[in-house]
């Protein structure tokens, strides 16, 4: 793999920016098969790249500090992006930068003008943790065109659950409600909203195909199981799973392979045909 620290100046958010790269390259043995290479490195067409997302606290960093997903990376020979969104819910903030739309815009831009990057719906993928395994449906459900798939692990996925709920002190975040969102305490059915996002999808024909997970120690795992049930009452096809474990990286490390074995399997969701 050929991992890459890249600094450049943001339009959209308006400050210099640093963002991680990792790009698929022979190793081993297949540095003396060139025909082989060939065939499974797509650089000339363009590589599938994957954008990973950090939780609350995290930044640009996170992945590559405390997880194998590199290493996880070369075995599927995809690209993986990563940008710190600081605490933002990966929104276009109410008093703050645009987030959602320098990653679902300016970043992607950006990463195809530099490296071989698909520019293909098909070959582009969005995951996260926490904060991240929201914003990843977020971006996915609101941009349905730019993404296949969108994995959310230990996601907070009910935006005005977890507002009340931290309100109420039942749940700690470090969120400035006020700057992220226009109206906070009216977030239910909101643009913010997923469950809203993913009705909207419905109206248009296209879903994303969407993979859930949380450990069954993680403190969003109720939350984890109420979004299950309503999308389950909407009808809709998505991939769950549980385990044991926490909101911690012992679990994002082993999920995060089973994401990258689901994004790159065949399956398709049949509301996404």
């Amino acid at each position: 793999m050929a991992s890459m620290t890249c600094n450049y100046y943001s339009y959209t958010l308006q400050h210099n920016i640093t963002i991680n790269i990792v790009i698929p390259t022979p190793e081993g043995n297949e540095q003396i098969t060139n025909e082989e290479v060939k065939k499974h490195y797509r650089y000339e067409e363009g590589l599938p790249v994957v954008y990973l997302l950090h939780g609350a606290y995290g930044n640009y960093s996170s992945w590559l500090r405390f997880s194998n997903v590199e290493r996880y990376a070369q075995k599927h020979c995809c690209a993986l992006v990563m940008a710190s969104a600081d605490n933002s819910c990966y929104q276009d903030m109410k008093h703050g930068n645009a987030y959602a739309t320098f990653f679902t815009k300016e970043l992607p831009a950006f990463i195809k003008s530099i490296f071989p990057i698909s520019d293909k719906r098909e070959d582009t993928f969005v995951a996260g943790f926490s904060m991240g395994g929201y914003g990843a449906w977020y971006l996915a459900l609101s941009n349905p065109n730019l993404y296949a798939k969108a994995a959310s692990m230990s996601g907070a996925l009910d935006i005005a659950k977890t507002y009340e709920e931290n309100m109420k002190g039942a749940i700690s975040a470090p969120f400035q409600w006020t700057n992220v969102f226009e109206e906070p305490d009216k977030l239910a059915g909101s643009q913010a909203d997923l469950f809203k996002l993913y009705d909207n999808c419905l109206s248009t024909g296209i879903v994303p195909d969407l993979y859930q997970s949380c450990g069954t120690e993680d403190f969003l795992y109720e939350m984890n199981r109420s979004v299950k049930e309503k999308l389950e009452q909407k009808g809709a096809s998505f991939v769950y799973q549980e385990s044991e474990g926490g909101h911690n990286w012992d679990y994002w490390d082993k999920d995060i392979q089973s994401i990258l074995d689901w994004m790159f399997s065949k399956d398709i969701n049949p509301q996404n045909k």
